[in-house]
Formats: structure tokens, C-alpha cells, sequence
């Protein structure tokens, strides 16, 4: 005989844990607040644990209330799973986590043509600035740096590769484009987090040295570099294929200066058990279709 916790308390755990919020979870139950809180009770007092720390203001999970919840995860999300093939139901919405820079620069200008081969998918894509938690309770799929993620599939959809760019007004009386000119330009520079400054990562690998005293202007974020760049402020580094409907609309330049290779990849992921949802399988099938036909156009 199987010895189960109170479910409604796991459920109301769940949710409350899922959103670090009591008042969130209420709303999300259609219950009130007191009744989240009695059930988080029921549920300490079943286990003998505290399963939540009040933190400031708000809650953290304990070490145990942090164990239950991703366990929880992974069994509510199969019970919703097995509950659709059991009515037939599909799940039509699909939660995309994705940089913003490959959002903005790469997948948004396409996405219509998903929408076009795929009405019935509806996709919202939830914009990211730092490396996700790949949790289901921040998105059905990923596009991000992280990489050999167990109990994830992937797919390398970009390796990072650096080239000079600017506005063609800044080099339309300029006879030569070399290192001494650069040396006498503003850099834009982008300050990556875990990476550190683009341009001394573009010195580095490229044995070239750069004047100490060159004017450079920080960014947080190479879509603001890019956005300098274009206005005339200066020499950014961009990732080539962000940048290429760009180059050929005329707004940017790629200069004939040596390029830079990071470590850094954009890759697809998904838990290996959501690969085969319908929804998620047409999307990585336009994905790499998209990808594949970017390749075939620049070799040709």
C-alpha cells in the first residue's frame, strides 16, 4: 500500500514554490492566501521540514523544500503530459526562453514563416539577458550557452563569431581600412559577463595591439554597440549572422579587418522527453531548416 503525502498540499506546494509568491499561487488555485498557507502547514507538519525560509520580504525554498519541488516539477508535468494523450488534448502554446540579441537580430524577422507552415503553434517567446535555470517552469525550450545538459536535447544552432563593423558614413572618405586606422577609431566595447571585454578578447587572439589611450565607450549588451555602431559612434564587434541583414540593407559596414572566434555557442535545447511533442518537433524541424538554408546561402 502506497504511503502519499496530502495531494492538494503537494499541488498548492507546487505552485507556491513554482512562484517563491503565496498571494501568486493563491491566485493562480483561486483560493485565498490563508488557505496556501494552511496547506504549506499540512504539508511541514506531514514531512517533520521547514519547506519554506522567510527571506526579507518574500520566501526561499529550504534545502528539502527545494528537493521536493524538483521532483514535484517533473511529476506534475508528466501527470499533465499522460492527461493529454489520455483526452487527446494537444498543448498548442510553446514558452521560448531565448537572448534577446538572437531574438531581436535573428529569430523574430523569421518567426512569421513558422506561423505561416505552422498556424495552430502559438509561441511566446520570454526574452533572457543571463543564463537560464532549464526548468519548465521557465520555459518549454531554450536558446541560450548552456550545453550537455542531462535529460536535454540540443542542437548547435550558432558558434559565436566576431567581425568589425560601423556605419558606411564613418568610412566613406577613408582610403584604407587597417589597424592603424582602427587605432585612431572609438570602440564600441561589450563587456560580457564570464567573457570579459570583446575588443581585448579581439587583441588577444589576433596578436594586435591596440593605443592604451584609444577612446572607447562601454556597453552592457552588443545590441546597444550595434545600435551605437549604426548611428556613427564608433567600431563594434557583432556576430556575423546578427548583423548580416544589416550589412546588406547598407546600414552597417563589415570592415576588411581580422574577425574573432569566442567559445561561446547559441544552442536549441529541450528536455529529451518533450522532443516528440508535436508542437515542439515542427518547431526544431523549421529551426534547423532555417539554420541549414542561412549556410547554403553564404556558400554559394
Amino acid at each position: 500500500m502506497r504511503k502519499l503525502p496530502p495531494l492538494r498540499a503537494l499541488q498548492v506546494f507546487e505552485a507556491a514554490a513554482r512562484h517563491l509568491n503565496f498571494s501568486h499561487a493563491a491566485t493562480e488555485l483561486c483560493v485565498t492566501q490563508s488557505a496556501v498557507s494552511h496547506q504549506i502547514k499540512q504539508l511541514e507538519n506531514y514531512f517533520g521540514e521547514v519547506l519554506f525560509i522567510r527571506d526579507g520580504k518574500g520566501f526561499k525554498l529550504s534545502e528539502k523544500g527545494a528537493l521536493l519541488f524538483s521532483e514535484l516539477e517533473s511529476i506534475f508535468n508528466q501527470l499533465n503530459d499522460l492527461s493529454m494523450k489520455v483526452t487527446g488534448e494537444q498543448n498548442l502554446n510553446l514558452r521560448l526562453a531565448v537572448f534577446s540579441s538572437f531574438a531581436i537580430k535573428w529569430l523574430i524577422p523569421r518567426l512569421g514563416e513558422f506561423k505561416k507552415s505552422y498556424p495552430q503553434y502559438n509561441i511566446r517567446l520570454n526574452m533572457i539577458t543571463d543564463e537560464p535555470q532549464l526548468t519548465d517552469s521557465v520555459a518549454d525550450m531554450f536558446i541560450c550557452g548552456r550545453s550537455n545538459q542531462a535529460g536535454f536535447w540540443q542542437t548547435t544552432l550558432h558558434n559565436e563569431r566576431l567581425i568589425p563593423v560601423c556605419s558606411p558614413e564613418l568610412i566613406e572618405t577613408v582610403t584604407q581600412v587597417d589597424t592603424n586606422w582602427l587605432g585612431k577609431q572609438s570602440l564600441l566595447v561589450v563587456d560580457e559577463p564570464d567573457q570579459g571585454l570583446d575588443w581585448d578578447t579581439w587583441q588577444q587572439q589576433n596578436q594586435i595591439s591596440l593605443p592604451d589611450e584609444q577612446q572607447r565607450h562601454i556597453f552592457s549588451h552588443v545590441l546597444l554597440a550595434i545600435e551605437a555602431a549604426t548611428a556613427g559612434q564608433g567600431i563594434a564587434l557583432a556576430s556575423d549572422f546578427m548583423v548580416e541583414t544589416d550589412i546588406k540593407s547598407g546600414k552597417l559596414v563589415a570592415l576588411n579587418l581580422p574577425d574573432v572566434f569566442t567559445d561561446f555557442q547559441f544552442n536549441f535545447l529541450c528536455k529529451h522527453r518533450h522532443k516528440k511533442h508535436p508542437a515542439i518537433a515542427a518547431f526544431i524541424k523549421w529551426l534547423e531548416q532555417q539554420v541549414a538554408d542561412e549556410k547554403k546561402a553564404n556558400i554559394l
